[in-house]
């Protein structure tokens, strides 16, 4: 089969590599890809929001399946425009993306099917916001109701803090239109655990438990980032758990988007926090997360493309899906200065050695002319070792990123280390 991934970052270099697997992908493509990426697929220079031009890219050059990664082009409705061009997409459409694509209509979905969340207020009206700010104090939390590239979300200690990230969303536009509209939480607390689960519109079927670690410095210090790192599974999410999530937030989840007539197909992204009155759902997402698909498809053992097919086709009940004992750890090594201001371009070296230890997912890499592999992105690569146990793949992870050198490269040193990540509500 001809297969495309659209996408061009660690997640979607894990996603390749995994397809690359299957003994049914004859020829992978990736738009637009990355320099790591390129060595899996051939890489398709068209923007992942740019709709129309994948859709006519897959028609003219006979794609039998697309897979969309990213979360603009699912809210964009690239999925619904390949169903229509008579391509099998895997991704919700557009009209079940927007559990991501809009937090208002995410937490108006748990309330109204009763499934556990934070308790919290949605504004259109800075001054109203503000009021609401003065009389809850804080810590709490502000959201940016639609995208922001996981960076819209403020753990706030003080009200001021609060005040000063409503006013930069709502008056400033720091994040566009998707700040015109805040959600106001309480601060839950307790350990976060991410579960992807796949679904086919009705059935689900969880992959295993992961953490993310979402700040920039140890010690879960500094801003929040699209993620420094990950390991799967949590030690946080036992057995008593999963089950009390199945009954009580995945399998409603499904069945609440299927009963508003905007039947899931595609990845779920369960963000939860396991407060002491039990979990509760922090967010959706309407994808794979990064970097914890790093870490969770490095223990996947069976056909990665055949439950894609399962997803799309409503068979995913009919699909026995393998993973593997043992432990993932993913490391992020980024630009200095990532999530604000960072420069690109610089060499990078030693990925080969590092290669010979773990797998070297790149995330903002480009390969020159001369074949050098130089830095371009803040996110520059994400460095994934398994072990029998999570210390042994931690400490894999990060032995092999000693060998990879670039210019102001930063890292943290704590990936995994810490069992139960501090409370963020992000």
């Amino acid at each position: 089969m001809n297969v495309l991934v659209v996408g061009g970052g660690g997640r979607e270099h894990a996603i390749c590599w995994k397809l690359r697997q299957s003994p049914n992908v004859t020829q992978l493509y990736c738009a637009p890809g990355n320099g790591g990426i390129a060595g899996l697929a051939q890489c398709v220079p068209i923007k992942a929001t740019d709709v129309e031009g994948i859709v006519r890219w897959a028609k003219e050059n006979a794609m039998d399946f697309v897979m969309v990664a990213p979360d603009d082009p699912l809210a964009l409705g690239m999925v619904d425009a390949l169903e229509a061009a008579g391509i099998p997409a895997f991704g919700p459409r557009k009209n079940a993306a927007i559990i991501e694509a809009s937090k208002a209509f995410s937490k108006e979905l748990m309330k109204k099917y009763n499934i556990p969340t934070a308790k919290y207020e949605t504004f259109t009206d800075l001054e109203k916001a503000l009021a609401y700010l003065d009389a809850q104090g804080a810590p709490i939390v502000v959201k940016a109701d639609g995208l922001a590239l996981g960076k819209g979300v403020v753990v706030a200690q003080t009200a001021e803090e609060a005040k000063n990230a409503v006013r930069e969303m709502m008056e400033d536009k720091k994040f566009g239109e998707s700040g015109s509209t805040v959600v106001i939480e309480e601060c839950m607390t307790g350990p976060e655990v991410t579960v992807l689960a796949f679904c086919d519109g009705e059935h689900l079927a969880t992959m295993p438990s992961s953490q993310d670690h979402k700040r920039a410095f140890d010690g879960n210090q500094g801003p929040n980032t699209g993620g420094m790192g990950a390991f799967a599974p949590s030690p946080n999410y036992t057995p008593e758990i999963a089950a009390e999530c199945m009954e009580k937030i995945f399998l409603p989840t499904v069945a609440a988007l299927k009963a508003e007539g905007r039947p899931f197909r595609g990845v779920i992204y369960f963000g939860l926090m396991l407060t002491p009155q039990g979990p509760r759902v922090v967010e959706y997402n309407a994808r794979f997360g990064d970097p914890e698909t790093q870490a969770v498809l490095s223990l996947l053992d069976s056909d990665l493309l055949e439950i894609f097919q399962a997803c799309v086709q409503g068979t995913l009940d009919q699909v026995d899906i393998e993973w593997a004992d043992g432990a993932a750890c993913c490391l992020v090594l980024a630009s200095g200065g990532y999530p604000a201001s960072y420069q690109s371009g610089y060499p990078i070296t030693g990925l080969e050695q590092a290669g010979e230890k773990a797998v070297v997912f790149h995330a903002g890499t480009k390969r020159q002319e001369d074949g050098r592999m130089v830095t371009a992105g803040g996110r520059v690569l994400g460095v994934t070792a398994v072990g029998d146990t999570l210390e042994q793949a931690v400490a894999a992870s990060y032995e092999a990123a000693k060998s990879i050198q670039f210019e102001h490269m930063h890292y943290r040193t704590d990936i995994g280390r810490d069992g139960a990540c501090a409370c963020r509500n992000a």
